[in-house]
């Protein structure tokens, strides 16, 4: 398989990082303080989901 076809991979991977980095970065300035905790671990958890996918579909 070619890299193309892992793109869809690294679209997920991109958009969860940067939408967890985001919402860290939010939450330190105390502007989504009232988000809960676990939220931050389930986005980090989709983002570790979502890399490996990526790091697999590259090694195809």
């Amino acid at each position: 398989m070619s890299r193309a076809n892992s793109s869809w991979a690294l679209k997920w991977f991109s958009f969860f990082f940067a939408g967890t980095l985001v919402i860290y970065v939010l939450r330190g300035f105390a502007i989504l303080s009232m988000l809960p905790g676990y939220v931050i671990w389930v986005l980090l958890l989709l983002t570790l989901i979502s890399g490996l996918l990526t790091a697999l579909q590259l090694l195809r």
